[in-house]
């Protein structure tokens, strides 16, 4: 007999296995997020964590378990059912990625003109209504090279939710920003995802801003979900590894060595190859 899907979740991940090569970098991964969340994703580098935005994206494909998305199994996509899903999804990447040779405008007017048929002066309405949100209206006309880096981040983030998208995500969206225009950004995530209805995914490092915007924090380590808590329950676990990675503590269950043998028996091994 098979389940019905639960209308209120909209991203599923069971049993999730991925690997490059021979790394395994996700072995067993389960996921849900409900829709109308915030979700930080935290964790070690190198654990996965935008490994786990392409999966969900669709730009890799699990080797073992199931992704799906609004209930669609991702990974049985043919390249246009799977194009059509990525429209329906934004994207905010870590350095912006704008358009350097497009005005503002054209930046945020590039998703309506190639996804779809409206009339310009519809699209320039769009377009304002849009920069509006993220405070830049008054830019329309500036270019990329202008901008600050924190304006260039919410130009980008103005692009992103041009198609109205179910789904929000952000890779790294705070790195590099000053304070001001990094509280900007947060709060900005937080207000898009209610004003719009928006499901939001945020891979950061950052995990003071994290704690003040998201329902939810998933801690990704050991190939799989670690840890899947609100941010007043990160804040009081007691769980070691947990503790060690929110305080940033330099003894913990993460060794601060790379596994070697004893100083002494390496230092005096004359046999031991130069390096």
């Amino acid at each position: 007999m098979t389940s019905t899907p639960d209308p209120e979740t909209l991203i599923d991940l069971r049993g999730v296995r991925f690997q490059h090569g021979p790394r395994v970098i996700f072995d067993g991964l389960d996921l849900t997020i409900r829709r109308g969340q915030v979700i930080a994703v935290i964790g070690s580098s190198g654990v996965g964590k935008t490994t786990l935005l392409r999966l969900v994206g669709g730009q890799l494909k699990a080797s073992a378990g199931t992704v799906r998305v609004a209930g669609v199994n991702v990974g049985a996509l043919d390249r246009k059912g799977l194009f059509a899903l990525r429209r329906r999804m934004g994207m905010l990447f870590q350095q912006g990625a704008l358009f350097t040779d497009l005005s503002v405008f054209d930046n945020v007017a590039f998703p309506y003109r190639e996804n779809t048929d409206l009339p310009e002066s519809m699209i320039r309405t769009l377009v304002l209504m849009k920069l509006q949100t993220v405070g830049l209206r008054g830019a329309a006309d500036v270019m990329p090279s202008q901008l600050s880096g924190g304006m260039a981040r919410r130009v980008a983030l103005a692009r992103a939710i041009a198609l109205d998208p179910m789904l929000m995500m952000y890779d790294e969206p705070f790195t590099g920003l000053d304070p001001i225009s990094l509280g900007m950004i947060g709060r900005l995530i937080r207000r898009i995802n209610d004003a719009f209805g928006v499901t939001s995914i945020i891979v950061t490092h950052d995990l003071n801003e994290s704690l003040l915007i998201a329902d939810r924090v998933i801690l990704v380590a050991d190939r799989h979900v670690y840890a899947d808590m609100t941010p007043d329950e990160l804040r009081t676990t007691t769980d070691p590894f947990v503790r060690q990675f929110v305080d940033g503590a330099f003894d913990g269950p993460v060794p601060f060595h790379y596994p070697a043998p004893p100083l002494n028996e390496d230092l005096f091994d004359r046999a031991a190859p130069r390096h």
